[in-house]
């Protein structure tokens, strides 16, 4: 059996597109602050920046195939380091253990791709470099955060971790696979993919935990679905550490009114970052051809 179970790195980006879907499920046992809306910007960094501040975290939840997600993570970066408050910067986008802490401030990015073991084929290194760079040239060390490939058979076959989440946020998972898999999944591989979704999680809570500084602030750079507080990474950040959840959200989500969008936003997210919207892909029928072998 194959360690990466099929189709999750395909699946990426459509979870990131349909989680707003199902966060309205989690709205009756979800008590956070309203999100601070802000309008679209070129310019506007330093307002976004600071008004989540003080923060030890701050989780930026992109969704994947949205470029201007990338550019404002990288700003966000360059505008802590630039006044000395980064911690480091931890990433979904390589494995946990990994680390640029031992290279210098000038190293290439292909001493920098070797040190994060970067997987080129998964995560495209024209989209997420500038940002690890931006954090490498300030001296800030750039972390792996995500679950090994190595563990994920292990994590599927691990019912304890049908039990970190509560009832509502573990069916809203287990949901969420089933569309992200557009209803082609098996439904006997449903909870096994969901535990590898939270064992995802729980790694990046503790990468980020273990990254904490006084009076600096770690970023950690996911998918939108990760950075929910409803679902993802700040449901197993320890209580004394204050985590701020950002959504950047390429135009309105498919699917689903805009009405409902920001009434699910507010359960999920202290801020929401609005960009502009991306061209319209048909995720499923990609799906369907790796599924009939095509």
């Amino acid at each position: 059996m194959n360690t990466t179970p099929p189709s999750l790195q395909d699946t990426r980006r459509r979870t990131a597109v349909l989680v707003p879907l199902l966060l309205v499920l989690l709205a009756a046992c979800a008590q956070v602050p309203e999100p601070r809306l802000f309008p679209h910007a070129p310019n506007d960094i330093t307002a976004r920046t600071e008004a989540l501040l003080p923060a030890d975290v701050i989780l930026l939840g992109e969704q994947h195939d949205a470029p201007e997600h990338q550019d404002l993570q990288r700003q966000v970066i360059e505008y802590l380091a630039v006044r000395g408050r980064l911690a480091a910067v931890a990433l979904e986008m390589a494995e946990a253990g990994t680390s640029t802490a031992a290279l210098k401030s000038n190293s290439t990015q292909l001493q920098v791709q070797a040190a994060l073991g970067w997987n080129h084929k998964s995560w495209p290194w024209a989209a997420y470099g500038p940002a690890v760079m931006a954090a490498v040239k300030a001296g800030v060390p750039v972390l792996g955060a995500n679950l090994p490939a190595a563990q994920m058979r292990e994590a599927m076959a691990d019912a304890g971790l049908d039990q970190p989440l509560p009832g509502p946020a573990l069916k809203a998972q287990q949901q969420l696979i089933r569309i992200g898999h557009c209803g082609l999944l098996p439904e006997d591989r449903i909870a096994p993919m969901t535990r590898i979704q939270i064992a995802r999680d729980i790694r990046m809570a503790r990468t980020l935990q273990q990254a904490a500084l006084p009076g600096k602030t770690v970023v950690l750079l996911a998918g939108s679905g990760h950075v929910n507080r409803t679902l993802g990474v700040p449901q197993h950040l320890p209580p004394g550490l204050q985590a701020k959840a950002v959504q950047l959200r390429a135009g309105p989500a498919t699917g689903a009114p805009e009405a409902r969008q920001e009434a699910d936003s507010r359960t999920a997210f202290d801020a929401v970052w609005p960009t502009s919207a991306i061209p319209a892909q048909d995720y499923c029928e990609t799906l369907k051809d790796k599924f009939s072998g095509k």
